[in-house]
C-alpha cells in the first residue's frame, strides 16, 4: 500500500482542505477531552510551514443531513485554538457569507473551520455533486481522519477522487503503525482480543488466525470459549448461541497453528458492583452462583511469557471488567508488562479501540505503547482485513 504525504505535494499557496476527526467529548459548551484535536496539530502546523492555507473539514455527531445547533463544530473552537495556539476562524454557514468567500479571506498563516459536513444530506450518501460543491472550494485534498477511513462519505472519499490528496500526518502515524503490525510485521506476533461478545468481533477472529501467532482472548468473549471447552462459568456473561462458533474457531486456530490463549484462572464475585467481595479460582472452578470478572494472577504470568517471546503485540479489548477495581488488575498487570518490554525495545506494540485507549490510560501504560490508535470502528476493521473506503481512495 502507498499514498502520498504532505512532503510529496507542492503546497505552497494553495488552499488545502484537511479533513480532521474532532468529534469530542463536549459538556456544558466545553470540550472535555482534546485527544483528537491534539493529534491534528501536527499536520495543520506542517500545512501552514509549507505554504498552504488549512480549511478544516470535520463532522460532529450524528445530525442526518440536517441543520442542528448543538451539533455547531464551533463548539470547538477554543480547544483547537489552545490545541494549536493560534487564531482559528470559524466559517459559520449563516447564509451572509459563503465557504468561498470565508476561504477568500484567508492570509497565510490562517486557519479556516467550516461547519459540520454532516449537515449537508449529501456527505453521507458521498453525493458525487456534493464531494465536487467541496472540492471546488480547494486546490488540494489532505485527509487526516482515519478514524473516519471506514465511511465512503463525500469529504472522506468522494472529493479524494476529484483533488491531488495525501495523507495527513496522523493518518500517516496509523497507516505506519498498522501496516507495520499486520502487514509486514516482526514475529512471533500476539494478538489480545477482548471485549463482551465473540459475535462483534468474528470477522477479527478469523483475519488473525491467519496473521499472527498467538491470541489471547479476554473479558465476556473468554466466557464463551470456556463454556465450549465444557468448564463452568456460573452466572457471566457468555453468548450461549456462540458456543458451537467458538469451537469452530478454536478447531480452526488448531489447524493453522495459532495459539488460543484462554485464563488458567479467573477472579470471580456474586455480582459486578464496586465493593464485592472477590476470590480466585480456577478457570474450571467457578460455582454456579458466581461470575467471571477478570482473569487471574496465574493467568497474568502465562500472559507474560507470550508477551516474552513475542516481537509484535496488537491489542484491542481489556481482559477483564476494568471499570471497576479490582476487576481491571489482569488488564493493568498485562498492559505494563508489555510497556516495559516496549520501553526495553523487546516488542512492538499497538493498540486501539475505544475500550481499549480507556484501560490502557487507566492503567498508566499508554505513554509507552509503540502506537495508541484514537480511531474505533476503522481500526477495528482494519484488524479485520478489511478495505477502508478512505484509505482505498488515497492510495497512489
Amino acid at each position: 500500500m502507498t499514498w502520498k504525504t504532505l512532503d510529496d505535494i507542492e503546497l505552497r499557496g494553495k488552499t488545502v482542505l484537511t479533513r480532521v476527526d474532532i468529534n469530542v467529548p463536549v459538556e456544558n459548551g466545553t470540550v472535555t477531552d482534546a485527544t483528537r484535536i491534539e493529534r491534528i496539530v501536527p499536520t495543520i502546523n506542517d500545512i501552514i510551514d509549507l505554504g498552504g492555507k488549512p480549511v478544516l473539514l470535520a463532522h460532529f455527531g450524528r445530525p442526518k443531513g440536517e441543520y442542528v445547533p448543538e451539533m455547531s463544530l464551533e463548539v470547538t473552537i477554543p480547544a483547537l485554538e489552545a490545541a494549536l495556539r493560534r487564531k482559528v476562524t470559524f466559517g459559520a454557514d449563516t447564509g451572509e457569507k459563503s465557504a468561498r468567500e470565508w476561504i477568500a479571506e484567508m492570509n497565510d498563516g490562517d486557519i479556516l473551520l467550516l461547519e459540520n459536513v454532516r449537515f449537508y444530506a449529501g456527505e453521507e450518501k458521498n453525493d458525487p455533486a456534493f464531494a465536487r460543491k467541496i472540492a471546488d472550494l480547494g486546490d488540494v485534498f489532505c485527509n487526516d481522519a482515519f478514524s473516519a477511513a471506514h465511511r465512503a462519505h463525500a469529504s472522506t472519499v468522494g472529493i479524494a477522487k476529484l483533488l491531488p490528496n495525501c495523507a495527513g500526518r496522523l493518518m500517516e502515524l496509523e497507516l505506519n503503525a498498522l501496516e507495520t503490525a499486520l502487514g509486514s510485521p516482526k514475529r512471533p506476533v500476539t494478538a489480545i482480543v477482548g471485549g463482551a461478545k465473540i459475535s462483534t468481533k468474528l470477522d477479527l477472529l478469523s483475519n488473525l488466525i491467519d496473521n499472527v501467532d498467538n491470541i489471547i482472548v479476554g473479558g465476556g468473549m473468554a466466557n464463551t470459549f470456556m463454556l465450549a471447552k465444557g468448564q463452568e462459568i456460573g452466572t457471566s456473561l457468555c453468548e450461549r448461541d456462540m458456543v458451537d462458533t467458538a469451537k469452530h474457531i478454536m478447531k480452526t486456530a488448531v489447524a493453522k497453528d495459532t495459539n488460543i490463549v484462554l485464563p488458567s484462572d479467573v477472579v470471580i464475585a456474586s455480582r459486578f458492583e464496586a465493593g464485592a467481595p472477590s476470590t480466585t479460582v480456577d478457570a474450571d472452578n467457578c460455582p454456579a452462583d458466581q461470575m467471571i470478572l477478570d482473569a487471574g494472577p496465574n493467568s497474568v504470568q502465562e500472559i507474560w511469557e507470550v508477551f516474552g517471546n513475542s516481537a509484535t503485540l496488537v491489542w484491542n479489548g481489556p481482559l477483564g471488567a476494568f471499570e471497576i477495581p479490582p476487576f481491571n488488575a489482569a488488564t493493568d498487570a498485562a498492559a505494563m508488562r508489555a510497556a516495559e518490554l516496549t520501553r526495553n525495545a523487546q516488542l512492538l506494540s499497538v493498540a486501539g479501540g475505544g475500550d481499549t485507549v480507556a484501560a490502557l490510560n487507566n492503567s498508566g501504560a499508554s505513554s509507552d505503547f509503540t502506537y495508541i490508535s484514537t480511531a474505533g470502528g476503522a481500526f477495528l476493521e482494519w484488524l479485520e482485513g478489511k478495505t477502508l473506503p478512505a484509505i482505498a481512495a488515497l492510495e497512489i
